[in-house]
């Protein structure tokens, strides 16, 4: 630590969750950021030094911005649009020709505006997102001051943003050319799904992501009748066929893997897939439980994810992971599957595993990014206090989040957003929602 520099901030008499190893927690002390990073960290009170902002985080834990290492941010603005309903009819039905009509620029835009707010001030600090008119979601996120993994989508049939898969493939070039040098956001290439993409294009995405060094995202084996459609068209399931073109030759990131063989676990571990766990999605629209404590055992990196706020409907990690450790002890009828720091992992290092960023964030360490957020724990749900992991998993909301910190710079104080005008964002969000479905349109179903 060099002594003679002033620090940019100190959080001081604050609890401690850094998360390197397992069981490490300090009950009260102090983290130093300097620039973008963690600078230094430790037990009791901090050293003698100057620093330009000093955060008091008395009744509180410090602790690594959360992960969502899956969605579709701007479907915010789809939110609520089309529930329970089964996955096809919802996708094809509904979502698929909303899309056709509505999604333009200023709607991926604003949809991602709205989707940052929300995760910004439930405790998320990186986001994963694959969708179209992506440089506007970018856009978005650089105005947020959110870290992302953002993905150029693609499919073989005409998008918002491309009339062809020729057309996508220019965007994906663009975008990857563009954002490549940017500190916060990372390009990526999301191919929608095996059966949605046919494979030479599968294979073209392979190759621009070999290419250009970034990664390719999917969906595969979310529901049961995929697979049955892909065994139908292609005579293979959906992770044999993508074996089979050779998409498995470089890691991949994979979202949901719920209908998956033991041979398939362990191919997905020899291939080092990585897997994305989107619990509530899976439950919303009945997909199945993916086997996420086999893929763990596996040694399958495994990361947290809400999906888009049409299949969930919010996006607070909180929440997400008090539902994807109750659900999978309820699913196997053992309470000590899926334990508290198993899953609280999965929302920090984990996600970052996954998402290929795991030396820059994940944990507090020096060194790291200093991406951090405060929770308040004098909460009268959040007390008294026997396990803080436990705690953050199975009583703690996106609500408890007091502070954030992205890149070193302050995002949220005092849950008040710094970096967006949440009065305008929502009243954008107001104006979409009457247009796509106006308040005539509405059914309000009243309880007898």
């Amino acid at each position: 630590m060099k002594e003679n520099l002033v620090w940019d901030s100190l959080i001081h008499d604050v609890s401690l969750l850094p998360l390197p190893h397992r069981a490490h927690f300090i009950e009260k002390g102090w983290l130093a950021i300097r620039g973008p990073e963690i600078l230094a960290l430790g037990e009791g009170d901090p050293p003698p030094h100057p620093a330009k902002k000093r955060i008091n985080g008395t009744g509180c834990v410090a602790m690594p911005g959360l992960i969502n290492a899956h969605l579709h941010a701007p479907m915010a603005l789809f939110r609520g649009l089309a529930d329970d309903l089964p996955l096809k009819t919802w996708l094809e039905k509904h979502i698929f020709p909303a899309e056709e009509k509505w999604v333009n620029g200023e709607f991926v835009y604003w949809g991602t505006l709205l989707a940052c707010a929300e995760m910004l001030r439930s405790g998320t600090t990186t986001f994963c997102d694959g969708y179209f008119f992506e440089d506007q979601a970018a856009r978005a996120a650089l105005q947020s001051g959110m870290r992302g993994l953002l993905a150029q989508g693609i499919l073989d049939f005409p998008t918002p943003d491309s009339p062809s898969p020729h057309e996508s493939i220019k965007r994906i070039k663009s975008f990857i050319r563009d954002y490549s040098g940017s500190d916060l956001i990372k390009p990526a290439i999301f191919a929608h799904t095996v059966y949605t993409c046919s494979p030479p294009l599968l294979q073209e995405c392979r190759s621009l992501a070999d290419r250009y060094g970034v990664p390719l995202i999917t969906h595969l084996s979310e529901t049961r009748s995929e697979v049955q459609e892909v065994m139908k068209k292609y005579g293979r399931r959906p992770l044999d066929h993508l074996e089979n073109i050779g998409l498995l030759s470089s890691p991949l990131i994979a979202c949901h893997c719920v209908w998956l063989t033991e041979e398939e676990m362990d191919l997905l571990a020899r291939r080092e897939v990585r897997v994305v766990h989107n619990p509530e999605s899976n439950m919303k629209l009945a997909s199945g439980v993916a086997p996420v404590p086999d893929l763990l055992a596996r040694g399958v990196a495994v990361g947290l994810g809400t999906d888009g706020c049409v299949s969930n409907n919010n996006l607070d990690l909180f929440q997400e992971m008090d539902s994807a450790a109750k659900l999978h002890k309820v699913h196997r009828l053992d309470p000590t599957v899926m334990p508290s720091q198993t899953v609280l992992e999965m929302a920090t290092l984990g996600g970052a595993r996954v998402l290929g960023m795991e030396k820059e964030i994940g944990s507090l360490e020096a060194g790291k990014k200093a991406d951090v957020i405060v929770l308040e724990l004098n909460r009268p749900h959040l007390q008294p206090v026997y396990n803080l992991v436990s705690h953050l998993v199975y009583s703690a909301t996106g609500a408890d989040v007091r502070d954030v910190i992205i890149d070193g710079k302050p995002v949220m104080e005092n849950r008040k957003l710094l970096t967006l005008d949440e009065e305008e964002i929502l009243g954008k969000a107001g104006e979409w929602g009457r247009k796509i479905r106006p308040i005539s349109d509405c059914r309000f179903r009243i309880a007898d």
